[in-house]
């Protein structure tokens, strides 16, 4: 592996990047799995601008499980209502530690540590009438209980017309913040799209004192209409619902890239999902213990689009266990400078199964362009250099395969396996004389 020779730019000039538990081990993640994956981001991936560690949902349910959610779930409860982690999975949250431990072990790799939460608050604290920290008021006074989230009956909304339910997302907040927590990813936000909850959330972050980055998903029929709304409150957001290892996940990501590309940066980040690559479906939500179902070209066209789009990448496969091929298209420096130094990214055509992006470079000089092929078969397409703001002099280089291409100063022809995709660096400083 080589290491970029450009420097990273400053976070809020680049997408979040990291590795969540959710595609390989859904509700069960252990805290030895999640110590395993961070040492190995440390070890591989930090270099590369891999940095934040994320545990996924459930993580106060001592009895999780994969495929799905327990009904009625024994959440672990602190005296106000707040989950804590369950010692049974994560043993150095005893006596009430929390993901203080843990998120110090993991600081001391140099890396960041998240945690994913969903919307409003226990059932198991409204039922018991638990106090809210700093107010007179009960988990039961402030809850709104005909507000639940359709897939995960943990928790009630809040009632945000009641000063109760600030306090409690404040106190909640508050909590992470006295961990270490760096990132928190806020699930039932967004499907229907939850105005004053994402408000109440954000505020809870910022009256936190700790610099923490917030994640709203899931992100199903998301509007570009709440883009305003959005960077105002949250620093990234999904745009779909969960993706997983198909073909057909993936290929509904264009149309939804092309709307929210030209809006990526330093305000906020659209969110194209988690990475199904490697080791995935351990103890997870769907599927059984496998690799990836994507081939290899379309692993390559997916990561291809996040990038040249500046989604966020989060890694969805266990690490440690993902084959040494994944681990070189995350670390691959030439493909992430697209990534951390694009700008003005959009796609430019699509037609029958080409699909052409275009992107600049902080630089000035330098130029990015994207070829797609969603055919079923192997194609060779012939791309007039106009149509990737080509010049006819420009040295055109394949990132994936770090090759030199030759062109004859009008048409570049490239040849893309099935679902396949090629990614070009196009650069001025290499004219022919």
């Amino acid at each position: 592996m080589t290491r970029s020779a450009r420097p990273l730019p400053a976070r809020h000039l680049r997408p979040p990047m990291g590795w969540n538990s959710w595609d390989c081990y859904g509700t069960t993640v252990t805290e030895e799995e999640v110590l395993a994956n961070a040492e190995f981001m440390r070890e591989h991936l930090l270099p590369y601008g891999w940095d934040t560690v994320v545990v996924d949902i459930q993580w106060y349910d001592p009895t999780a499980r994969a495929h799905g959610y327990n009904p009625d779930a024994p959440l672990v409860l602190d005296g106000y209502g707040r989950q804590l982690p369950a010692p049974n999975r994560f043993p150095s949250a005893v006596a009430g530690a929390g993901f203080g431990p843990l998120a110090e072990r993991v600081h001391g790799m140099g890396l960041r540590f998240g945690l994913h939460i969903m919307r409003g608050i226990p059932r198991r604290a409204v039922e018991a009438e638990l106090p809210v920290l700093g107010t007179e008021f009960t988990a039961a006074d402030v809850a709104d209980t005909g507000s639940v989230c359709p897939w995960n009956s943990d928790n009630h909304g809040l009632d945000h017309d009641h000063p109760g339910a600030q306090a409690y997302y404040d106190s909640q907040v508050a909590q992470f913040a006295a961990w270490g927590v760096d990132f928190v990813k806020a699930d039932d936000m967004l499907f229907p799209y939850h105005e004053r909850e994402i408000a109440a959330y954000a505020r809870a972050v910022e009256r936190s004192g700790r610099p923490i980055e917030l994640s709203l998903s899931p992100g199903t029929d998301m509007s570009l209409a709440r883009l305003d709304h959005l960077r105002e409150h949250a620093t990234m957001w999904r745009v779909c619902d969960d993706l997983w290892d198909r073909w057909a996940d993936v290929e509904a990501q264009f149309a939804r890239l092309a709307r929210w590309a030209p809006w990526q940066g330093r305000q906020g980040w659209a969110d194209a999902d988690m990475l199904p690559l490697g080791h995935i479906g351990i103890r997870a939500e769907r599927g059984a213990d496998r690799q990836s179902a994507l081939t290899r070209p379309e692993q390559t066209s997916l990561l291809t689009l996040w990038l040249i789009s500046r989604s966020p990448l989060m890694m969805g496969g266990d690490l440690p266990t993902s084959p040494p091929e994944t681990i070189e298209l995350l670390t691959n420096d030439e493909a992430l400078d697209v990534l951390w130094h694009s700008t003005g990214n959009r796609e430019v055509l699509r037609e029958r199964d080409l699909v052409l992006w275009t992107a600049g470079d902080t630089d000035g000089r330098t130029r990015y362009a994207a070829v797609f092929s969603l055919a079923d078969q192997e194609r060779r397409f012939e791309v007039p250099l106009g149509s990737i703001g080509a010049e006819p002099d420009d040295r055109v280089r394949e990132v994936w395969t770090r090759t030199d291409t030759v062109h004859d100063g009008r048409l570049l022809t490239v040849e893309v396996p099935a679902h396949g995709a090629a990614l070009y660096r196009l650069a001025e400083d290499g004219r022919r004389e």
